[in-house]
């Protein structure tokens, strides 16, 4: 069953392969005709050779004359070989190289398409493993397949014809072998897929576990998690090490395997060939072109045979890397989705129900109706459901059942660009990209002037220290913020909201790596920002939101209690609990 499974997995990729190289027929009939141009200009040799062997047979009856301009003809036809198959090779790269570029643009944007769902379920390394390690594998199996296939076969096919226009008999007993390459080369290709596909995904497994920790090596070595993490590497290098003997193994029987079919055939055709030229049956150049054409015909199974474990590899790695250009992309936007352009500040949740998993429930019977210019505080212990609010307010994921509305239009029939564009957000965990410390802060406002720019800074206290650094705002980062404190990266992720002042706000944990005297600060800078905005602030410390207009106090998925500070306080309640833990003196 799983062998069916895999054949049928095989011949899709193949035709979806097939499909990718079709936009490149021009490249694919040069390429073609190139190499038959090059395998007739190559078996065309051993004819001349032949020829000219016939011509220096006998004492005292060489005609040199004859054998010079055999030997001349030679020359122009190995030049037109040369020429040929270097056209030949250009053109199969060229297919090659364009075929993977578009198959990593399609993965790349399919990436930027997917829902965070996928995202947040798989690891980072595995869904790079197949981008970069699995198209770089289907690549090389590719261009070995167009270098070596179309010309193998071609020579396979050529040679036959050859050797039937000397000899009928002789080339009989090539034909009767040959059938014994094909039954090694089949038993190859079934042994050899499921071993490189196991590979494959083991490579990516391992791939995901390096990326995992190097990225977060503080933590590894701050929790003595070394020989953990020794031990966990070391129990995936063994299983690739396994797969990959295995699918060694496999393909390297193929050319020793081949080579005995190929000596068979050349041996049949010595004795054969010798025993018809002592009859007068061929001439000795003929037989010497027959057996120049023996060896060339078994060549190419050596070659054929190798290429096919290069293909199954190859088609291997190319059927993760579609598994990916397939998944299905988030939700499409309706054509009819409107651009949310005039922004009032309302937002309203109607029995929203919401799980990230189907069989365990978190949001259910949600309702919130928030006015314009409100701040709206959401407060519970981990895991009650407070960043996920915000995950539905901002559309990453949507929600099974009931509305939410943004300025009276469901967020749903309204593009995504437009509605996150009306959010400013900051969370607990920046993100930065590698450039100068300017682009990171214009991401929101590529347009920016460099007083904009600096004049938000000074509203986030970020200035100081980007004056510090070594070229101002126009140093150098590295992926993720690079040698910067987690601090500093937070001030820059405020400084881009503060540039961009949207209509809208979602804070969440926006000062948790920050100073208590920068935070009051930048509290206040926050606190002016908001004037006039509807405001979503999550937050663990009580002390930063005791102004807000509203609080929300939930509790595994649901709001418990609903009101302001002096309001949640009265009530004796569970928002009570939580203050007094935090401010028992």
């Amino acid at each position: 069953m799983a062998d069916k499974k895999g054949k049928r997995v095989s011949s899709e990729t193949v035709k979806k392969v097939l499909y990718r190289i079709k936009r490149y027929w021009v490249f694919l009939v040069l390429s073609v005709i190139m190499a038959t141009v090059t395998v007739a200009s190559s078996l065309y040799v051993p004819i001349l050779v032949g020829d000219a062997i016939d011509y220096i047979i006998g004492p005292s009856n060489v005609d040199f004359k004859a054998v010079a301009g055999v030997l001349a003809g030679i020359g122009i036809v190995i030049g037109i070989t040369a020429l040929s198959q270097w056209i030949m090779n250009i053109c199969n790269n060229k297919i090659t190289y364009h075929v993977t570029r578009d198959i990593r643009d399609e993965a790349i944007e399919k990436i930027e398409h997917l829902p965070l769902r996928y995202i947040d379920g798989h690891s980072y390394g595995e869904i790079v493993s197949r981008v970069i390690a699995d198209v770089d594998q289907f690549a090389d199996g590719l261009l070995m397949g167009f270098t070596q296939f179309f010309s193998g076969v071609m020579t396979i096919l050529g040679t036959l014809l050859f050797m039937l226009s000397i000899d009928v008999k002789i080339t009989l007993v090539v034909v009767v072998i040959t059938p014994v390459s094909f039954l090694v080369a089949s038993f190859i290709a079934k042994k050899t897929y499921k071993m490189f596909k196991l590979q494959s995904e083991t490579r990516g497994e391992q791939t995901a576990l390096i990326d995992e920790m190097i990225g977060g090596q503080k933590v590894v070595s701050a929790y003595c998690h070394e020989r953990e993490a020794v031990n966990q590497f070391d129990e995936i290098n063994e299983r690739l090490q396994k797969y990959s003997v295995n699918a060694i193994f496999f393909s390297s029987i193929t050319n020793p395997a081949t080579r005995f079919v190929n000596s068979l055939v050349y041996a049949g055709v010595a004795v054969t060939g010798a025993i018809t030229a002592i009859y007068g049956g061929i001439s000795v150049g003929q037989l010497s072109c027959f057996l120049s054409y023996a060896n060339q015909y078994t060549k190419p199974f050596n070659e054929i045979s190798g290429v096919i474990t290069e293909l199954q590899n190859a088609v291997a790695c190319a059927a993760r890397v579609f598994e990916l250009i397939e998944e299905t992309p988030e939700t499409a936007e309706s054509e009819t989705a409107v651009e949310l352009t005039e922004v009032d500040g309302r937002v309203d949740l109607d029995k929203v129900y919401f799980s990230y998993v189907p069989d365990k429930r978190l949001i259910e019977n949600f309702n919130l109706h928030v006015k314009k210019g409100q701040k709206i505080a959401i407060v519970g212990p981990t895991g009650c459901g407070k960043t996920t609010i915000i995950n539905l307010l901002m559309r990453f994921y949507d929600v099974n059942s009931g509305e939410i509305a943004v300025s009276g239009i469901d967020i749903r029939e309204m593009t995504r660009r437009s509605l996150r564009a009306g959010y400013g957000m900051v969370l607990q965990d920046t993100w930065l990209k590698s450039g100068t410390i300017r682009e990171n802060i214009v991401m929101g406002k590529p347009d920016a002037t460099d007083e904009e720019v600096i004049a938000a800074a000074k509203a986030s206290y970020a200035h100081g220290f980007i004056k510090r650094l070594p070229n101002g705002y126009d140093t150098v980062i590295g992926e993720d913020g690079g040698s910067l404190s987690q601090g500093q990266k937070q001030l820059l992720c405020i400084t881009r909201v503060m540039l961009c002042r949207p209509p809208m706000l979602i804070l969440d944990e926006a000062t948790s790596s920050i100073d208590t005297r920068t935070e009051i600060k930048i509290q206040n800078a926050f606190n002016r920002l908001m004037e006039g905005r509807t405001s979503f602030i999550v937050a663990h410390r009580l002390s930063t939101i005791q102004s807000a207009d509203v609080i929300l106090v939930m509790k595994d998925g649901h709001i418990i209690e609903q009101g302001n500070h002096e309001e949640l306080l009265a009530k004796n309640g569970f928002y009570k609990n939580l203050y007094e833990s935090q401010f028992a003196q």
